[in-house]
């Protein structure tokens, strides 16, 4: 399966990164492996070529208890998938909205002061251009983005990629890491106000040449 050509130091950095999520709360879940461009999951007849969970029952699976993170990535290189809609929920954005809102949210951050700076939280992004901002569980969208195709909220039932997970075009990475904002998260109708203002007020050159393409919808809620 291609498991071995990766190196016992990549999967040490997966395990660790994996245990410091739970260790936070965040309840992890194995994806399938990468390898040659495409994730093997091991599971016989499994057509999925694109990141997805390892396990079959990976929602009933889903654990912070740390004895078991670490058994996961014992042996494989699993990508590391954090399941939503329960310790946070993720708004997931294309670049030019991704970028709009962070430049808001930190210049609120200046205004309103680090700590009452609550519409700051973690964000990852991803080597295809999805912005992931994770913010408080619960709320559903807005109804001014509830049909709206370029903003998916991942909730109960859903998971999103985590660093250092790399994808075929590159790594997850965080631009905002969680040990930024103390582990901290926004409540979700703060950010979806900014969202819904940048989708108005945003101009489109945000997304330059080196943008990077937009993701295939992961696991939607």
């Amino acid at each position: 399966m291609g498991w071995s050509e990766r190196s016992p130091l990549v999967r040490a950095r997966l395990r660790n990164r994996a245990l410091r999520y739970a260790d936070h709360g965040w309840e992890v879940t194995p994806g399938a492996c990468l390898s040659r461009g495409r994730f093997v999951c091991g599971r016989p007849g499994c057509p999925t070529i694109g990141c997805h969970p390892a396990l079959e029952r990976w929602e009933q699976a889903a654990t912070r208890d740390p004895r078991q993170v670490a058994a996961w990535w014992q042996r494989h290189p699993h990508a590391v998938l954090l399941a939503t809609g329960r310790a946070f929920d993720v708004l997931d954005v294309p670049t030019h909205l991704g970028l709009w809102v962070l430049g808001a949210a930190r210049l609120h951050a200046r205004i309103a002061g680090s700590d009452r700076g609550r519409v700051r939280g973690p964000v990852a992004v991803t080597p295809t251009g999805r912005w992931m901002f994770l913010v408080r569980p619960g709320d559903p969208l807005r109804p001014e983005l509830a049909d709206s195709l370029d903003v998916v909220r991942h909730g109960r039932g859903s998971w999103v990629p985590a660093p250092p997970t790399v994808l075929p075009e590159g790594p997850v990475r965080w631009v905002v890491a969680p040990e930024e904002t103390r582990w901290q998260l926004p409540a979700s109708y703060a950010v979806q106000d900014m969202v819904v203002d940048a989708r108005t007020t945003s101009p489109r050159h945000l997304m330059t040449a080196r943008a990077p393409r937009p993701l295939p919808r992961l696991h939607r809620a």
